[in-house]
């Protein structure tokens, strides 16, 4: 599947999940009505409640509807995966995720998914609305920007969540903090295009020029046929006013790298790889004179595709053209 439908599967649409909702309830009513036909019309109750999420995971009536299904049909166990795939959704919050041991969830399970929606709503304007109100409001922001640092992202879902919470942030005038956090999204998830061009213009109108060309530089990167690092040069380069053309290169190397270094840190937050100091012998292999060799071969095994990324980049800023095809690794990984 190339990056483009995978993308276009993990964004909500809204019609075509109501729409499944819709049939879902409908056939739940039936199977409710014929006790004959009840094996027949649940089960297609629960498949469309499966394809009203997958089509729409930011409605939360989808996923009640899922999981009333379940309680119907006595599913604990399906449940309790339920449960797990909101919680990948919110960002496995360790408060969430330790809530699920040893518990009944055909008794508790309905209970636990309306505390984490009243907790996260899934609805970016009801969660604004929620740490707008009162008096704490630099508090409240203050307190979710903590809690992001301890969440993972690596899910698709969770970036798209968290993206158009923090584009609240920024539309309400808190640029530094969207800034930041930001960073921490695409830590996780670095393929995500859409929130490195957000960033890369939120630069560009701060007159933030090396910022702006970095992110527009991973945005080119990713995805190829699109050009928004060279027009963004055209525009800074171009006759404006009657102006003489504007003279500027891409940022040094320096600052290159010192950017990747970072969100090289900012992704071994969730990395699952271990390292150890290799010594190596002096002879003229890659791996005596780039020890990260080791390190990216070993954050590939472990599936670490989002770290891999950002240190081939790196290596790539520094000149070690070696490390392009690593990059490619990492961008198919990253990809699936």
């Amino acid at each position: 599947m190339s990056q483009d439908s995978a993308d276009l599967l993990q964004h909500p649409r809204r019609n075509l999940g109501n729409r499944y909702r819709s049939q879902a309830q409908k056939f739940v009513r039936l199977a409710n009505m014929d006790e004959s036909r009840f094996d027949d019309n649940i089960a297609w109750a629960e498949q469309n409640a499966r394809q009203a999420i997958l089509h729409d995971f930011t409605d939360e009536k989808n996923w009640r509807c899922l999981a009333d299904i379940k309680v119907i049909l006595g599913d604990g166990e399906g449940l309790c995966a339920l449960l797990e795939d909101v919680f990948s959704v919110l960002g496995r919050d360790p408060d969430n995720v330790e809530q699920l041991q040893e518990i009944d969830f055909l008794k508790l399970g309905l209970e636990l998914l309306e505390a984490a929606f009243s907790r996260d709503p899934l609805d970016p304007d009801i969660w604004w609305n929620k740490i707008n109100s009162g008096n704490l409001v630099d508090s409240n922001i203050d307190e979710f920007a903590e809690r992001c640092k301890k969440l993972d992202f690596t899910d698709q879902r969770a970036n798209i969540i968290f993206g158009r919470r923090i584009e609240r942030l920024k539309n309400s005038g808190y640029t530094e903090e969207f800034i930041q956090l930001s960073k921490h999204l695409l830590a996780h998830r670095p393929h995500n295009h859409e929130l490195w061009m957000e960033l890369g213009r939120l630069h560009e109108r701060r007159g933030e020029v090396d910022e702006a060309w970095m992110c527009y530089d991973h945005v080119q990167n990713l995805r190829e046929h699109v050009s928004p690092r060279d027009e963004f040069l055209q525009r800074l380069t171009s006759r404006m006013d009657g102006q003489e053309q504007k003279q500027w290169s891409k940022p040094s190397v320096e600052k290159r790298e010192q950017f990747l270094k970072q969100m090289v840190e900012l992704s071994q937050r969730v990395s699952k790889s271990e390292f150890e100091i290799i010594d190596v012998d002096s002879d003229d292999s890659i791996e005596s004179e780039h020890p990260d060799l080791i390190r990216l071969e070993i954050l590939i095994q472990n599936k670490d595709f989002s770290e891999a990324f950002f240190l081939a980049r790196r290596l790539i800023s520094q000149g070690e053209d070696w490390a392009e095809d690593w990059l490619k690794i990492a961008r198919l990984g990253l990809s699936d």
